[in-house]
C-alpha cells in the first residue's frame, strides 16, 4: 500500500505564471475577479470547517489576520463566511481598511456589513494567541520578493507560538512561491490550501517546514485556462513507475534485465558498495556485480551471494569487467585516493549508462577537465553540498534557489540531475521542465540513503529504462519506501537497508 495524500495534480508553476492563470481565469468568469475571490475563500472555509467541526460553532475561536492584498482580501471573505456559520470570529488587519484597494476593500467593506469587527493587535494580545482554535493566515500572498520586517515578523512568530491550528490561505505567509525558502521568516501552517495553480515553492527546500497538508482547488477552471500556460514543473507521482515498469515476457533470462556494475568501496567503505548493489538487485536488475577494494571483496558475497565481487587494484582491472556490464554506479563509499580517480576515469570512457555519486562527484567537481563530458547517458546525484562543489558555491547559495542550481548543473554537466533533499528535483539537460518528488520524510536525513538511491536508479537504468524515466522512477520508489516504513515503525531510527525490504512490493 502507497502513503495516501490529499489528491494534487501534477503541474507546477511559478508565482508570475499563477498569476497569468488568474487572468485567464478570471476573463473566463466575464472579468469577476471578486467572484473569483469569493470561490477561492470558499475552498479555504471548507477546510476550515474539516479542522473545527460543525458541531458547537459558538465554542469555536477563530482568528483571522489579514495584509492589503488579496490574500488579506480572500481572509476578509473567510471570516465573513466564518461569522455567517456561526463561528466566533475576530480579524485582525496590519492595513487599514482605507488603504485597500480592488477586491480586498470590496472584501473588507463586506466583512464590516456583515457586522464583522477588526480587533487591534493590542487586544489580541490582551487575549492571547493561545485563546483561537484556528488561526487563518492571509497575511502575505505569492507576490512577496523581499525578506519579512517590522509589524509583519512580529506577527508572524505570534502566530507560530500559538498553541492552535494554523490554516494558511494560498501559501503560508514569507515562504517564497518560487523556491521555497522562507523570507526571513515564515508561517508553519498544518493545512495550506492553495487555488488555481500549485506553485512550485511548495514541494522543496523549506516547505515542508511550513506547509504542512497541501490541498489544492482549481476554482472551477476549464482546460482551455491550463492550456494558456506551460508548468514549470512537475510532480512525481506513481504513474512514472507504470510507465517505466512494463510488464516482463514470460520467458525473460536475467540477460535480459541488464547488468549493473557498483565502483566503490575504499578500504573501511564496503557498506556502502553492498547497499547500492543490493538495491539494484531488489528493483529488478538481472545481474549485480560490484568492483571494490581487494581486501574485503570476498566479505561483500558472505550476506548476499546474489552479487559477485571484483578486487580491483588497479584502473587496468577494471577494463574486463566493463566490458560485461552495461550499467556503472560509481562513488558510493568510493573514496578520493588516486585509485579512486583512475576508477572514475576508466569508468567514464566506458560511455556506458552511468549514475555518479558520492565521492565520484567530489572527485568531478576537483576535476580540471570540461565537465560537459558526461552527456545526458549519465545521471549526477548530488545532494545541495555536493552540488555546491559542483557548481563552486555555498551550500547556503544551492538550497536558496534550488531550481536555478539544478538548472546550472545540467546545463555545466551536461547530464540528467538529480538534486537530493527534501523536495528532490530532477531535470535532463535538453528539456525546461523540471520534476519534482514530494514524498519522503526526515528519518531519510541518514547514512546510506544515497547509496541506496543509486542502486535504485541503476538497477532501473539496466531494464532498458531511458535516463529521465529511470532517475524520476528511483527518486520516487526511493521516498515512497521510507513512507511505508514510516507507516508501522515511525520516522525515526530508520536506516537505510530498511528501504530494501519495501521495493519489491512497491515495483510489483
Amino acid at each position: 500500500m502507497t502513503p495516501s495524500k490529499p489528491v494534487l495534480p501534477t503541474a507546477l508553476y511559478r508565482a508570475e505564471q499563477v498569476r497569468e492563470l488568474d487572468r485567464h481565469l478570471i476573463t473566463e468568469q466575464g472579468g469577476d475577479s471578486y467572484a473569483v475571490m469569493q470561490a477561492a475563500a470558499q475552498a479555504a472555509f471548507l477546510r476550515l470547517v474539516a479542522l473545527l467541526g460543525r458541531e458547537n460553532k459558538l465554542n469555536k475561536r477563530i482568528l483571522v489576520v489579514c495584509g492589503g492584498g488579496n490574500n488579506g482580501g480572500d481572509g476578509y471573505v473567510i471570516a465573513r463566511f466564518a461569522l455567517t456559520a456561526g463561528y466566533r470570529v475576530h480579524l485582525l488587519s496590519l492595513v487599514g481598511q482605507q488603504k485597500l484597494q480592488g477586491d480586498a476593500k470590496l472584501a473588507a467593506h463586506d466583512w464590516r456589513q456583515c457586522a464583522g469587527r477588526n480587533v487591534t493587535l493590542e487586544e489580541v494580545q490582551a487575549v492571547g494567541f493561545d485563546e483561537y482554535d484556528l488561526i487563518v493566515d492571509a497575511l502575505l500572498g505569492t507576490g512577496l520578493q523581499r525578506e519579512v520586517g517590522g509589524d509583519f515578523y512580529q506577527l508572524i512568530e505570534k502566530i507560530n507560538a500559538a498553541k492552535g491550528r494554523v490554516l494558511a490561505v494560498d501559501i503560508p505567509s514569507g515562504l517564497s512561491a518560487d523556491t521555497g525558502q522562507a523570507l526571513g521568516i515564515a508561517v508553519q501552517a498544518d493545512v495550506t490550501v492553495t487555488f488555481v495553480g500549485l506553485k512550485q515553492g511548495l514541494f522543496t527546500a523549506a516547505a515542508p517546514n511550513y506547509c504542512g497538508e497541501i490541498y489544492f482547488d482549481n476554482l472551477s477552471a476549464s482546460d482551455d485556462v491550463f492550456r494558456q500556460v506551460k508548468p514549470a514543473a512537475r510532480l512525481i507521482d506513481e504513474q512514472v513507475i507504470e510507465q517505466a515498469l512494463v510488464q516482463r515476457p514470460r520467458d525473460a533470462h536475467k540477460g535480459s534485465f541488464g547488468h549493473v556494475l557498483v565502483i566503490g568501496g575504499a578500504a573501511g567503505m564496503a557498506g556502502a558498495a553492498q547497499m547500492a548493489a543490493t538495491a539494484a538487485l531488489r528493483v529488478g536488475a538481472g545481474l549485480v556485480s560490484i568492483a571494490t577494494a581487494p581486501e574485503h571483496a570476498a566479505l561483500l558475497t558472505i550476506e548476499r551471494p546474489e552479487l559477485m565481487a571484483h578486487g580491483v587494484k588497479t584502473a587496468k582491472d577494471l577494463a574486463p569487467l566493463l566490458e560485461r556490464v552495461t550499467v556503472i554506479a560509481i562513488g558510493p563509499g568510493l573514496g578520493q585516493s588516486g585509485w579512486a580517480k583512475s576508477l572514475l576515469q576508466q569508468a567514464l570512457a566506458a560511455k556506458l549508462p552511468t549514475v555518479i555519486d558520492a565521492d565520484a562527484l567530489n572527485l568531478l567537481a576537483d576535476s580540471a577537465a570540461d565537465p560537459r563530458r558526461l552527456g545526458a547517458g549519465c545521471i549526477i546525484t548530488p545532494h545541495p553540498g555536493e552540488a555546491a562543489r559542483l557548481l563552486g558555491k555555498s551550500t547556503e547559495a544551492v538550497q536558496a534557489d534550488r531550481f536555478a542550481a539544478l538548472s546550472e548543473l545540467r546545463k555545466l554537466y551536461g547530464a540528467i540531475s538529480i538534486l537530493k533533499g527534501a523536495g528532490s528535483l530532477v531535470a535532463t539537460p535538453d528539456l525546461p521542465e523540471i520534476a519534482v518528488c514530494n514524498r519522503g520524510h526526515p528519518g531519510m536525513a541518514t547514512g546510506g540513503m544515497g547509496d541506496i538511491l543509486s542502486g535504485i536508479v541503476a538497477g532501473l537504468l539496466a531494464q532498458q529504462i531511458d535516463t529521465f524515466h529511470a532517475a524520476q522512477a528511483g527518486v520516487y520508489l526511493h521516498a515512497t519506501a521510507a513512507e511505508r516504513w514510516a507507516m508501522t515503525a515511525g520516522e525515526r531510527g530508520l536506516c537505510a537497508t530498511d528501504l530494501l525490504s519495501e521495493l519489491p512490493e512497491l515495483i510489483a
